[in-house]
């Protein structure tokens, strides 16, 4: 262990001593490492990014949630005619009781309706382009919902349909500028609602999806006084179950409802099922396999870059070789062994192709300071690694050759030369 730690320092400062006296050949040569490990790492951490930005942003869809609704996500079946989908019923408010009491594989229920482009008032205070959301109690099983100040909807609230509602922070700051919501009132459709809780704000997403910070959220009974929410018309009522954290049960969910929903629609077996069944995870599914597609094109794309970077380093380390024959010569008449020959060659190449390697790093890490809105480039640590890794093993390769020939050498004929 000792010994391999010594070879290990000698060919540290035998590396750095040959680097820094010949600095601008060095600095060329990094050059080409330092484009390639930019070009892999960060093809792969702008993928990464826009998938982690995307997938942030259909976190309203929430983890682990089934939805019972009338339109499927994916249109998967062509023989399947438009409008058999117009003919089925929507999910409907006894449907919902139905599953609330007999499903055994969920661990949160709650049905919902929603309806946007509304204005809110309160007093002189205004706002244009509000969505309503008519929600259950259990609403806050099945989503996070955190309360910023006041509280969330009481059971008997829910159940009696009564005028209360949650606005967002966005809301409640246009509404309420400078004070408290809670204790206030708000008009909603000529409706007055007494204001019992705002949401934290959840702020803006890459692609602009739904957030929470311009919403109300009133009683779903409530909100079908409003609206009609009946089965061929209306607004869409969709009901939301929540599965646990894991495959297994969320197939068995899936089963479950599929036979309580026909159940209770009365469907027979050779009866074709007139809802769908939506898996909050189908996006996440689809963006994967769409984003390994591009992560993989990328990185061939870089490749070709660090493959210069190779040719360049393995070229230095002929030069290298061949400057220092002689002194390799004196090494090996004075007892170095082969092996310390190689290694001290092999460590050089990569100690130079890892140098590069953190250059590159370094130009991915500045990007991500770069302002882009909503879009934030993230470097994660796995393509850190990566690029260390990439770094390591094509400075092992362009120095294997070079090394090889150096440890190979006659001393009587590398000192005469």
């Amino acid at each position: 262990m000792v010994i391999f730690i010594r070879l290990i320092f000698e060919s540290f400062r035998f590396a750095w001593t040959a680097l820094r006296m010949n600095l601008l050949r060095t600095v060329l040569s990094l050059l080409g490492v330092t484009v390639g490990i930019f070009s892999i790492i960060g093809v792969l951490t702008l993928v990464y990014s826009l998938e982690k930005s995307l997938k942030d942003s259909f976190e309203f869809l929430g983890a682990n949630v089934m939805y019972v609704q009338k339109w499927p996500w994916a249109f998967g079946d062509n023989d399947y005619p438009w409008w058999k989908y117009m003919q089925r019923p929507q999910a409907s408010y006894d449907e919902f009781k139905f599953i609330q009491a007999n499903m055994e594989e969920g661990i949160g229920i709650s049905i919902f309706a929603d309806k946007g482009g509304l204005t809110v008032k309160s007093g002189n205070n205004s706002m244009s382009g509000v969505s309503l959301s008519g929600i259950t109690y259990g609403h806050s099983e099945v989503y996070d919902m955190p309360i910023a100040e006041g509280r969330y909807f009481t059971m008997q609230e829910v159940e009696s349909g009564r005028n209360v509602v949650l606005v967002g922070s966005n809301v409640a700051e246009a509404l309420f500028p400078g004070r408290s919501a809670p204790g206030n009132s708000v008009k909603i459709r000529g409706l007055k609602f007494n204001v019992v809780g705002v949401l934290k704000a959840q702020g803006d997403n890459f692609i602009g999806a739904p957030s929470s910070d311009d919403f109300c959220f009133i009683p779903y009974k409530g909100f079908r006084k409003m609206y009609a929410t009946k089965r061929m018309w209306g607004v869409e009522s969709v009901v939301a179950v929540k599965g646990r954290d894991n495959d297994s049960n969320l197939k068995r969910l899936e089963g479950e409802l599929m036979g309580l929903m026909r159940r209770k629609r009365g469907l027979r077996p050779l009866e074709e099922s007139n809802f769908a069944l939506n898996r909050s995870e189908m996006v996440a599914e689809q963006l994967g396999l769409l984003f390994d597609q591009l992560s993989f094109i990328g990185f061939i794309i870089g490749l070709f870059a660090m493959l210069v970077g190779g040719f360049g380093i393995a070229n230095i380390m002929f030069v290298s070789v061949k400057e220092r024959t002689s002194i390799i010569g004196i090494q090996k008449s004075l007892g170095a062994k082969s092996y310390f020959i190689l290694w001290q060659f092999l460590f050089e190449s990569i100690f130079l192709s890892v140098i590069g390697g953190l250059a590159g790093l370094l130009l991915v890490y500045l990007a991500t300071f770069i302002p882009l809105g909503s879009f934030e480039i993230v470097m994660s640590l796995k393509n850190i690694i990566l690029g260390l890794i990439i770094a390591a093993v094509v400075g092992t390769v362009s120095g294997i050759v070079p090394a090889a020939m150096a440890a190979r050498m006659d001393p009587v004929l590398a000192i005469r030369s």
